[in-house]
């Protein structure tokens, strides 16, 4: 029997720091935002137990989803969770990637490294939530696999999606001892649609490289109010030299350049939608997180996100907003 949690029959002011600890009782320990306070909130899980797999249906309300460096050095949760879109769209980060997840589409995240999941509207997806060593014994170098979307049209993603589907509707018939044979049919089916992406057929970075890519992005993130951060900063830093640093972006989405401004222009995003920081201009905000020319980091913004940072809060907070 399917198990239920839900934000029905609660006083609509609390239905956000209900379905806060919903989520973190259904998954791992994680922060939730909601990007119009005044907006009525709902959710709901539905969450069924497969042998060593957990297989829910979450039907909610826009949401923002992050999981810290604060929480994850607080546990030792180690699990992987697959999001399977079935309604509205999911945006995945994790690992310096992002992955747009429209219906069909699923997209793999590991709990043991912060992660962001954003619904802008309502939506509705399945959570494949498994052990990390029962997937890392299948799938080399999981880490270059998180947040990179598998196609639920053709291939390894249509089963995938299909096989899930048409589990959800019997699996309160399904019998115990058969329950094993399905768990391990639907890991197998998710290995071989990760194994159609590009990053797995690569030969992986060795384990110097890792490290590398691991020691730059850690102080790109502690230091990315800086307007003087530049990839000479960060080799000093390091004790490497700006070629060494990036050959290690080599192969990877992105270049470390292009990484920091996506960082930067990302934070600058979830800013611009803080109700309690409405009242500080755009440019002051964009300011604060490293930028130091206003038309730069207005192209820059229009280009990553298709409107204008004003526009982007004005459609958020109306003809308040600045």
């Amino acid at each position: 029997m399917a198990r239920v949690l839900s934000t029905e029959g609660v006083a609509p002011q609390e239905r956000l720091a209900l379905w806060a600890d919903l989520i973190c009782d259904a998954y791992v320990q994680l922060d939730c935002e909601t990007p119009d306070s005044d907006a009525p909130f709902n959710g709901n899980i539905l969450s069924e137990r497969l042998a060593t797999l957990d297989l829910s249906q979450v039907t909610a309300s826009p949401q923002r989803v992050l999981r810290t460096s604060r929480q994850i050095s607080k546990a030792t949760e180690d699990y992987f969770l697959v999001s399977i879109q079935t309604k509205g769209l999911g945006v995945i980060r994790q690992d310096g990637r992002q992955a747009m997840l429209q219906p069909g589409d699923f997209a793999l995240y590991d709990s043991t490294r912060p992660y962001e999941l954003l619904f802008e509207n309502d939506f509705q997806q399945f959570v494949l939530m498994l052990p990390g060593e029962m997937l890392r014994s299948q799938v080399k170098a999981t880490e270059d696999l998180t947040a990179i979307p598998v196609s639920g049209r053709r291939g390894a993603g249509h089963l995938m999606i299909g096989m899930i589907e048409a589990l959800w509707r019997d699996i309160a018939a399904l019998e115990p001892a058969s329950a094993g044979a399905v768990s391990d049919s639907v890991l197998n089916i998710l290995v071989a649609g990760l194994r159609t992406l590009p990053a797995a057929t690569r030969l992986p970075p060795s384990n110097l490289k890792r490290l590398y890519l691991a020691q730059a992005r850690a102080f790109v993130r502690e230091h990315l109010r800086n307007p003087q951060l530049s990839v000479e900063m960060i080799a000093a830093e390091l004790r490497l030299s700006v070629s060494t640093l990036h050959r290690a972006f080599q192969g990877e989405p992105c270049s470390l350049v292009h990484w920091i401004w996506t960082e930067r222009l990302d934070a600058v995003k979830r800013d611009l939608a803080d109700p309690a920081l409405r009242n500080f201009g755009v440019s002051s905000l964009a300011f604060a997180w490293g930028f130091n020319d206003a038309a730069h980091f207005s192209r820059a913004f229009k280009e990553r996100f298709g409107v204008t940072a004003t526009e982007f809060r004005h459609g958020l907070f109306g003809e308040s907003a600045r």
